[in-house]
């Protein structure tokens, strides 16, 4: 029986693994998006919509294998020795899902100060065409203000 809890233990944490992949690509593909010069926020929005599934599904799982684990963990303690090829591969899973997560939780990092500055330039952008769009009004109001002064120049004596 402890076997076998073993087994779903191991292929929760494989599962994760697989759930931990698609979030990194997920990751990967908003890091492509605001490299470039104009993001797709429609695309970006998708990914994160996705991302949100994928972590669902991983907390889900998450919740699961801490259940499991709690019930078989004094079994695990009487009889290490019977299933320690197990507990080694489950250690060695759980290492690499750690490593997943902090390899995620710096991609996110990554992301948010691409995004951060993509949202500082767009708003750059914006300041700098009210300040064009305001010099081009200043302009126009003083070039039609000035056509009533040429009348001064005017020879009123012919």
């Amino acid at each position: 029986m402890t076997e076998n809890y073993l087994n779903i233990l191991e292929e929760s944490l494989e599962k994760k693994l697989q759930i931990m992949a698609k979030i990194q690509k997920y990751s990967l593909l908003q890091q492509e998006l605001f490299q470039s010069q104009e993001a797709d926020l429609d695309k970006f929005d998708e990914y994160v919509d996705r991302k949100d599934e994928l972590l669902e599904e991983l907390t889900a799982l998450d919740n699961g294998f801490e259940a499991l684990y709690r019930a078989v963990s004094g079994q695990l303690q009487e009889n290490r020795g019977k299933y320690a090829e197990q507990i080694k591969r489950l250690q060695e899973l759980v290492t690499r899902v750690t490593e997943g997560s902090v390899t995620i939780q710096t991609q996110e990092a990554r992301n948010k100060k691409l995004v951060e500055d993509y949202f500082r330039r767009q708003r750059a952008g914006i300041a700098k065409g009210r300040r064009s769009s305001r010099a081009a009004y200043d302009y126009y109001k003083n070039m039609s203000g000035s056509s009533v002064e040429t009348s001064q120049l005017y020879d009123s004596k012919k």
